[in-house]
Formats: C-alpha cells, sequence, structure tokens
C-alpha cells in the first residue's frame, strides 16, 4: 500500500493535478478573510478548514455531502485520539474504555466513517461505469485512482474496498492537520517577529504584483517563504514523533545497545532543538535556510520533519504547495495585526502536544487589506 501512495495518489505528476483545486480553495480562503477586514478572525480555524478542504477534493472530487460529513467526523476523531484519557494510564485495564465511554466513542465515529467511505466507494464506482459508456473521461480524484488499480488487478495482493477505505482515512488523518499546523505556527511565528514578517510580505508582493494575486507556478521564486517553511518544519515539526519503526536486528547507537524487534520512536521535535547541531537552536530564524544545502528529504538526520530512509513520508509532495500557497497568499493579500492592541512579545506560543503539535490557543488575528487586493 506504501508503494501505491507513493507511485500513483501522491506523487509529484499526482500532485501537480490537483494544482486548481488548492489555487481555488485558497482564493475562497483569502475572499472569506476580506469580507471580515479590520476584525478579529479565528485564522486558526480558517486555515483548518482550508486544508480539510483541499484534501477532501483531492480525494473525493467536487464538493459534497460526503465531504463535509466526513470533515466533522475526521475532526472529532482526531480530538479523541489526541486528547488524554485514563485509558492511556492502564491500557491493560480493558473495563475501563467500557466505564469511560471511550471505545464506545470511537467505534461510533469509525461506524459513520466506514458509512461515509462506503457510499463514496460506491458513487464513484456508479459514476465511472456511467462515464465509461458514454466514452466520457474526467480528471481522476484520489477514489478514481484506487477504484482504477482494484480493476486493473496488477497487484501482488487484491485491493479490496476496505482496503480503499483505509487509505483514503489514512490521507484524511495524516494530511489535513500536519499542513495546517505548520501555516498557524509560522503566521505566529512571524507574528512574533514583525521585522521577518515584513521582509516576507515584501517579497512575495515584488514577485506577484505585476499579477495581482499568487499562483504556483512563482512559488519557486520565494526563497525566504521557503526557508519560513523550513525553519518552522524545524521548531514546529507538524508530527513531533515519527511513525514508530522496529529493528530488524539488534544493534548499538550512540553506546545504547538496541535489541532485536524493539520498537523505536524518533523524536524529530527534539532532534530540531539539539544545540549540538543548530546555533541558537530555540530561536526562529529562517536566514539559515537561505543558501543551505539541508533539506527535508531525509538526507540531513538533524532534520528529519518527514522522516527518512525508504519508509519517508509519502505525503510529502503533497503537503509542501499546500503549506506554500496558503502561506504565501496570506502574506501577499493582508498586513496583519495582533487583536486588543496586544504587542508581538506578548502572544502566546504555548504548544499542546497531541498527534500534532498545535497552538494551545487559537490564533486571532486582525487582517487589513493589502491595497493591491483584487479578491471580490
Amino acid at each position: 500500500m506504501w508503494k501505491i501512495c507513493v507511485m500513483e495518489l501522491l506523487s509529484s505528476k499526482r500532485v501537480q493535478t490537483f494544482q486548481s483545486t488548492r489555487e481555488e480553495e485558497v482564493f475562497n480562503l483569502v475572499r472569506s478573510i476580506s469580507k471580515e477586514r479590520e476584525l478579529p478572525i479565528n485564522l486558526s480555524r480558517k486555515i483548518y478548514s482550508l486544508t480539510y478542504g483541499i484534501i477532501g477534493r483531492a480525494a473525493f472530487g467536487a464538493k459534497s455531502k460526503y465531504q463535509e460529513e466526513f470533515v466533522s467526523f475526521a475532526e472529532e476523531a482526531t480530538a479523541l485520539a489526541a486528547g488524554f484519557t485514563v485509558v492511556d494510564m492502564y491500557p491493560s485495564v480493558k473495563l475501563l474504555e467500557v466505564i469511560t465511554g471511550f471505545r464506545r466513542k470511537l467505534e461510533k465515529i469509525h461506524k459513520k466513517q466506514n458509512q461515509i467511505l462506503k457510499s463514496v466507494v460506491r458513487d464513484h464506482r456508479e459514476r465511472r461505469k456511467t462515464e465509461s459508456g458514454k466514452g466520457k473521461t474526467e480528471s481522476e480524484d484520489l477514489v478514481d485512482v484506487l477504484l482504477r488499480i482494484q480493476k486493473q488487478g496488477d497487484l501482488e495482493f487484491p485491493l479490496t474496498d476496505d482496503n480503499i477505505k483505509a487509505v483514503l482515512l489514512d490521507i484524511f488523518s495524516a494530511g489535513s492537520e500536519t499542513s495546517s499546523t505548520i501555516i498557524e505556527w509560522a503566521m505566529s511565528e512571524l507574528l512574533k517577529n514583525p521585522q521577518l514578517m515584513k521582509r516576507a510580505q515584501d517579497e512575495v508582493r515584488n514577485i506577484f504584483n505585476n499579477k495581482g494575486n499568487v499562483d504556483e507556478t512563482g512559488l519557486h521564486e520565494l526563497k525566504y517563504l521557503n526557508s519560513i517553511v523550513k525553519e518552522t518544519l524545524r521548531l514546529h515539526p507538524s508530527a513531533p514523533l515519527l511513525v514508530p519503526r522496529e529493528s530488524s536486528e539488534k544493534c548499538m547507537v550512540s553506546g545504547y545497545e538496541i535489541p532485536e524487534k524493539t520498537r523505536v520512536i524518533v523524536n524529530a521535535w527534539a532532534i530540531g532543538r539539539d544545540p549540538k547541531y543548530w546555533t541558537d537552536a530555540e530561536k526562529f530564524d529562517p536566514e539559515r535556510f537561505i543558501n543551505s544545502e539541508i533539506d527535508y528529504k531525509g538526507r540531513d538526520f538533524e532534520y528529519i520533519p518527514f522522516g527518512a530512509g525508504r519508509r519517508i513520508c509519502p505525503g510529502m509532495s503533497f503537503a509542501l504547495p499546500n503549506m506554500q500557497l496558503p502561506l504565501a497568499q496570506l502574506l501577499y493579500h493582508f498586513d496583519w495585526k495582533l487583536p486588543k492592541r496586544m504587542k508581538a512579545e506578548e502572544l502566546d506560543m504555548e504548544e499542546r502536544f497531541g498527534l500534532t503539535v498545535r497552538r494551545e490557543h487559537d490564533l486571532y488575528l486582525i487582517p487589513v487589506p493589502y491595497n493591491h487586493l483584487s479578491v471580490k
């Protein structure tokens, strides 16, 4: 299944086919914010809605009732999985799952999600049959890709509908909150450092002023903005603890003996803040990545926000434009102020640890439209 994700679902070529979807969803975000100009907005919630919307359309195609329902249950499931429960303290005491209602809640959500995904797969299969009969073909969403692979039957194992539903569930749970968390922290750090905010806005506006809008064709020119994304991934990696691995044989790591079949959890958050490898490790400094060869592709082990090796995060290519484009648009179209005359140094940067490292409190900001705003 990992190979399917890398070669088919989340390849660079596939990600490129969703460019218009990303640009449309981000445009809608900008338009929504522009209607609330000069008023405090919950930017955190808007960003989360954006990323769920992008992934929903990439997975299911056009917006539908299924997408809204599924997103609602996905958010609820994420909150349950990331929250604290007494069951975590005593996992062997199964009775606690019953007493607290934790298992019942998860099973209810899982049942609802399964019903929605079952309907999505059924509707896509019926539509594909109809279009095939009429000789019509449309651009594929992720469900279409999986159904095509299922029909071809070229895999070493049968791709069942349950497999398809599981892949879609993984993509939603892994791809939505992770991307939005990075945008949220990047904006927080820039508000905390106004001089960095100005430099980033100047870069975006100088490059895109002639267009009046930001599109993906020029994102590669935004050297400073991309260094901001890299620095945010260093200080605030979406997944602080990487997916667990298991040692295939006994080995020694920094003087520690790791027995065979030991489950190993890598702390990417701590590695990114290790003063042994990073100067002023706790300081937000995008400049450190300007003219630096260090990247997030797993070749530099002091910096592994997406993991490393053969099992590096397959969604990296999908996630990056979902971070870069919204951030560039927010910086291009608006100046930003903190509410209630709050000073930059007063902005709360407390973290909340869970499946991802989010802000403890949502980010409320006041958008001030840039005079080149072309969103109506």
